[in-house]
C-alpha cells in the first residue's frame, strides 16, 4: 500500500508516520516550509525520515508568508504564553494552512498514482482550528476525489477522534522516539514550556504517567 503523509516533524505526524509503517504502508512524506518562525520541526522531520528510510521531500512555500497575514507562527505577532484560548488560537492560526498543504499533497499523490493522503489532525485541535474538524474533512474528501478523477486520491485523518494524550499512548506502544520530535512555537535549544503547544504536549505525556523526553535533555 502506498500513501502520502503530510509530515511536520511534530508529535502528531510522527506518531502517524510510525502507525502507518506499522500498518504496512510505503510512505512518501511531505514537509512544508511556509516561512514558519523557526525550522526545527523541518529539521526533525528530515532526520526522522532518514532514520526510517522513508522518502521525504521539503516543499518550499516560503513566499506564502507575504500572503497569509500576521500569524505568530510566521513571526508577525508574539507567541502567547498560555494554554490554548480563543484569543491565543487566533494568534497562532495560519489562514487555510491545511487546505493549502492538502491541495498540493493531493496533486503530488495523483501525479504518482498514490491512492491515499494522510494528515494528523486530532481532537484537541478541532476546537481551535477549523481545518482540523470533521466537517472540513467531510467536505474536502469528495472535493479531492473530484479533483483527482484520473487517479483518485482518498483523504485520511485517522486521529480526528483522538486526543493528544491518546496519540502519545499509541506512540509509546509503537516506540516513537519523541525525543527527536519538536512542537514548541519557539525554536530555541529547549522547549519554552509556556506556549500553548508546549503546555498541551507536556500535559499529554503527564496523562500517560511520564515526562516529555525533551524536557529531560
Amino acid at each position: 500500500m502506498k500513501a502520502v503523509l503530510i509530515f511536520s516533524g511534530g508529535l502528531d505526524s510522527t506518531t502517524l508516520l510510525y502507525r502507518m509503517l506499522d500498518m504496512g504502508y510505503e510512505i512518501e512524506a511531505l514537509t512544508f516550509n511556509y516561512a514558519q518562525r523557526h525550522k526545527k520541526e523541518i529539521e526533525c522531520a528530515a532526520a526522522i525520515a532518514e532514520s526510517l528510510n522513508v522518502a521525504h521531500k521539503i516543499v518550499d512555500l516560503s513566499s506564502l508568508a507575504e500572503l497569509l497575514g500576521k500569524s505568530a507562527l510566521l513571526g508577525g505577532e508574539e507567541i502567547p504564553d498560555c494554554h490554548y484560548t480563543e484569543e491565543a488560537a487566533k494568534k497562532t492560526v495560519v489562514p487555510n494552512r491545511n487546505m493549502i498543504m492538502l491541495s498540493i499533497a493531493a496533486g503530488y499523490a495523483e501525479a504518482r498514482e498514490i491512492p491515499e493522503l494522510f494528515y494528523a489532525a486530532h481532537k484537541n485541535d478541532r476546537t481551535i482550528y477549523p481545518d482540523c474538524r470533521l466537517e472540513f474533512v467531510q467536505a474536502l474528501y469528495p472535493a479531492i476525489l473530484q479533483a483527482t478523477a484520473w487517479h483518485p486520491v482518498h483523504l485520511r485523518a485517522p486521529f480526528l477522534d483522538m486526543s493528544k494524550a491518546e496519540i502519545v499512548r499509541m506512540g509509546l506502544e509503537l516506540g516513537v522516539p519523541y525525543s527527536l520530535t519538536w512542537s514548541c512555537y519557539r525554536g530555541e535549544r529547549q522547549p519554552c514550556r509556556s506556549c500553548p503547544t508546549c503546555r498541551e504536549r507536556e500535559e499529554a505525556f503527564e496523562a500517560n504517567g511520564i515526562r516529555d523526553p525533551l524536557i529531560e535533555l
